[in-house]
């Protein structure tokens, strides 16, 4: 399958999910809010914050598959980890709303129209159930898409922990189950994001990915007949699933530089997944010198 083909399933998906879920989100807020339930209200907050999330990935999406340019020479495939930066805080600002609000209620607990804060709430599951189907084919291909499903992920514990309050105040009054209920829902959310910021942050930062070790990279390239050294070795990820990697490579004086870049592709690519690489070949008497006079 193309690659013009995927974005459209990815578009496609992240549609649907966000039509859905902006329906919905209308009906759970003013569901929470005349059942007076925290837990319905937290979780309507986050689907908000859903709607957003899933809208900017598509725009991301479709940003990302516009061709490069004479100012953007890799094009705007970093526009897809910015947008999953943006995500994962807009979660954290979400759960920090929600902990205020159920910091004041459990002060003072009011009353919950259980009943139909239950019903709202099942009805809200589903809708995220029918979300995360959409997704879920999606959602590996990029940090982006990860993060618009972990956003409906905390959406649907949202909603069973909703229900689980519900039921817990309608059989036994206790109305202390609703903050509490919402500030688990806030610690798993907080949980499920940790991962999508630190690896944003951590692309941004150019760092080397998560799943790559220099020295595994450093080793597989000193094989090649003739490498001598390795050194300015640098690997980063450009976006989900696309990584660049530049070295200087040397090698004995009698072998052809050719022959050895070529093979350094070959093997960055079959080994590592590494597409993106410039290779610089120093013969090794001139590296000597230069080694020495530095």
């Amino acid at each position: 399958m193309t690659d013009h083909s995927l974005g459209g399933n990815r578009r496609r998906d992240l549609t649907l999910a966000l039509v859905v879920t902006a329906a919905y989100f209308v009906v759970e807020l003013v569901g929470g809010m005349v059942t007076n339930s925290l837990a319905l209200l937290s979780d309507a907050g986050h689907m908000f914050a859903d709607v957003a999330a899933l809208a900017v990935s598509l725009f991301a999406i479709r940003l990302a598959q516009l061709p490069p340019t004479n100012s953007k020479t890799f094009g705007y495939h970093r526009v897809e980890i910015l947008v999953a930066l943006a995500n994962g805080l807009a979660l954290w600002l979400v759960v920090g709303l929600i902990f205020q609000e159920a910091y004041r209620r459990i002060l003072d607990p009011p009353t919950v129209r259980s009943a139909g804060m239950i019903a709202i709430a099942a009805v809200g599951l589903g809708v995220n159930l029918v979300s995360l189907m959409l997704l879920r084919g999606s959602h590996t291909e990029s940090l982006n898409l990860r993060a618009a499903f972990v956003h409906v992920l905390g959406d649907a514990l949202g909603s069973v922990g909703a229900i689980a309050a519900g039921v817990v105040m309608l059989a036994w009054g206790w109305y202390l189950a609703d903050p509490l209920v919402s500030i688990g829902i806030g610690v798993l959310i907080l949980y499920s994001s940790w991962d999508i910021v630190r690896e944003a942050v951590d692309i941004l930062m150019q760092a080397t990915p998560r799943q790559m070790r220099l020295e595994d990279i450093e080793a597989c390239l000193l094989t090649i007949d003739g490498v001598r050294q390795v050194h300015d070795l640098h690997v980063w990820t450009l976006t989900s699933g696309r990584y660049l990697l530049t070295v200087h490579l040397v090698v004995c004086r009698d072998d052809g530089p050719r022959a050895v870049i070529d093979a350094a592709q070959l093997r960055l690519r079959e080994r590592f997944g590494i597409t993106h690489t410039t290779v610089q070949v120093d013969p090794e008497d001139e590296c000597t010198e230069e080694f020495r006079l530095h």
